[in-house]
């Protein structure tokens, strides 16, 4: 029999032969995935998954963790601004997007927050992310060419509630209608397309989408459905714009659909980055710093997020403080 030659390793634990290649393994990964060790951890509230805020806030994490080493930048998707809100009072949040409209209601306990025993005095405002505007969809066999022509019409506005409930308020109190102004005054959500069905099938004739631009279900409105956009460049609406500082004037872009050759112009607000007091200022100034180098990735990644604020002063009054960080990259820029 002939004896199996030995090497120098033969006699070695399996496991110790393998220590080169697991070093090897441990450097190549250190090289591909750096970490820090010492990296301040950071929180994220967005919107539930599947939502427009929730996908900025992925967006924005990733460009925090691709040019900061010492941020580490994680989303928590939650069910609401009220939640986001609230995280970011008590501290559970670090920083969180929250809708202008929802911001302010907030700070000046208005509306939803009027008897709601919390103070958000420590909020601060970061900056202005994307537009949310207001869109008048309507049938084009319903001839509405301007608000005025909404009168008198069948209109959807949305559950009780929700975003497209609240806007639809908001012109009705601006225009001084109400229901009975209307032939047929709808509730349905948008969950299920239950109001776009109705939409292409005729039942409603008008409808609001809220929400940032291009929309792949605007698309196919538009495409399938014979629906057009209405301009909303009413005087009453823009006493309203005027008189409430968290609403912002805003056109949709023209060509955006190819439907839609010429700009519109309507009302929305803006998502805010939010943070308190707790976070400090050279944290905030790398994120805002971060963001602003990152402008072409950003609206690579949608359109909705390519124009951010160029100063401080482009943000909505909506009555909260802006973040010393915050003031102090504005004031460098």
């Amino acid at each position: 029999m002939i004896a199996k030659k030995s090497t120098p390793y033969s006699h070695m634990p399996s496991f110790f032969r393998r220590v080169p290649i697991i070093c090897l393994f441990l450097i190549v990964g250190a090289c591909i995935f750096p970490f820090s060790a010492n990296a301040f951890d950071i929180l994220l509230g967005t919107g539930e998954p599947g939502t427009f805020s929730h996908f900025t806030g992925r967006v924005i994490c990733r460009v925090i963790n691709s040019h900061t080493s010492d941020i580490n930048c994680q989303t928590v998707p939650t069910p609401d601004d009220v939640y986001n809100l609230t995280n970011l009072q008590g501290g559970s949040l670090d920083i969180g997007l929250v809708d202008s409209h929802m911001l302010y209601d907030a700070v000046n306990k208005t509306e939803k927050f009027e008897y709601l025993d919390i103070s958000y005095d420590n909020l601060r405002s970061l900056m202005p992310l994307y537009d949310v505007p207001v869109t008048l969809v309507v049938r084009k066999d319903a001839k509405i060419t301007s608000l005025a022509g909404l009168k008198h019409k069948r209109i959807n506005v949305g559950s009780p509630g929700s975003s497209q409930s609240l806007a639809v308020g908001n012109i009705l109190k601006a225009k001084n209608w109400s229901k009975k102004d209307f032939r047929l005054f709808q509730e349905l959500p948008a969950s299920h397309s239950q109001d776009t069905m109705a939409f292409c099938h005729g039942d409603i004739q008008a409808m609001v989408h809220i929400g940032v631009h291009p929309n792949s279900e605007l698309q196919q409105l538009f495409k399938l459905c014979e629906a057009d956009m209405v301009n909303m460049d009413d005087d009453d609406i823009q006493k309203m714009i005027t008189g409430h500082h968290a609403f912002s004037s805003m056109n949709i872009t023209a060509g955006i659909y190819p439907t839609h050759p010429e700009s519109v112009t309507t009302f929305g607000t803006r998502m805010m980055l939010v943070s308190s007091t707790d976070l400090d200022e050279e944290t905030v100034y790398k994120i805002i710093d971060a963001l602003y180098r990152s402008r072409k990735y950003l609206k690579s990644a949608h359109p909705a997020l390519g124009s951010l604020a160029v100063s401080s002063s482009d943000k909505p009054d909506t009555g909260v403080k802006l973040h010393p960080g915050a003031v102090k990259y504005f004031s460098e820029q």
